[in-house]
């Protein structure tokens, strides 16, 4: 009981150095593929979901934005996988890290608004004065417009982080609970066991949904700029 509750949230070592980078590389060679002409059903519900969500976030894109569908696709498979394999026991979730999370956000917000700059200047800078604006306000409104879009990135890691730190911090707490209350109340710790079964259930939608997130408002910072 006297472990420390963000222990699990210290990124591994090997020998000294550090396993992130393995841990990070690890995900994708879960994902199935096929050498055959006919799939079996694994792959074709895979290739089926793939398909779906790339349909339904790049349906608000134009010809310019749907060529980054591979690369908001290949995100929400990693993003989600690695939040399912961080629920698993003695696991680490690289997604708890605020600067993986920033090191994923940045450079794709950045390239989204790079676009936006080179592709459709005025309309970029549109965003920064409202149209009809009052003369006096003008310099407050560009400097909250500046500062709104500067944090968005910030926005999108700390979202992520906050979401999924605090679900493992829940599961750590229940299920601490159960193991002391196992010797004491029988009825009270089938209780809190189901408790924690109903949330386990509840942290593996949240990781799907945070992948979706987090690509979604990718795709929408994209749709602004394209």
């Amino acid at each position: 009981m006297n472990e420390n509750l963000f222990a699990s949230f210290i990124a591994p070592t090997i020998l000294g150095l550090p396993a992130a980078v393995l841990i990070i590389l690890f995900p994708p060679l879960l994902i199935p593929t096929s050498k055959y002409l006919i799939n079996n059903r694994l792959i074709t519900t895979q290739q089926w979901l793939i398909k779906l969500t790339s349909k339904q976030m790049m349906a608000m894109h134009n010809t310019k934005g749907r060529t980054w569908s591979l690369m908001l696709v290949s995100l929400i498979i990693f993003i989600a996988t690695t939040n399912l394999l961080g629920l698993l026991p003695h696991s680490f979730t690289p997604t708890t890290q605020l600067s993986m999370n920033l090191a994923m956000a940045i450079p794709l917000w950045a390239g989204a608004v790079i676009m936006g700059f080179r592709s459709k200047i005025k309309n970029a800078l549109a965003h920064f004065l409202p149209q009809g604006t009052p003369t006096p306000l003008i310099p407050m409104l560009v400097i909250i417009e500046t500062i709104s879009l500067l944090i968005q990135p910030m926005a999108l890691a700390v979202r992520l982080t906050a979401n999924i730190t605090a679900g493992h911090l829940l599961m750590h707490l229940i299920g601490s609970a159960t193991l002391a209350m196992s010797t004491i109340n029988l009825p009270s710790t089938l209780i809190i066991f189901t408790i924690l079964i109903l949330l386990t259930i509840l942290e593996i939608a949240v990781a799907l949904i945070q992948a979706y997130v987090f690509t979604l408002l990718v795709s929408l910072y994209l749709r602004d700029n394209t």
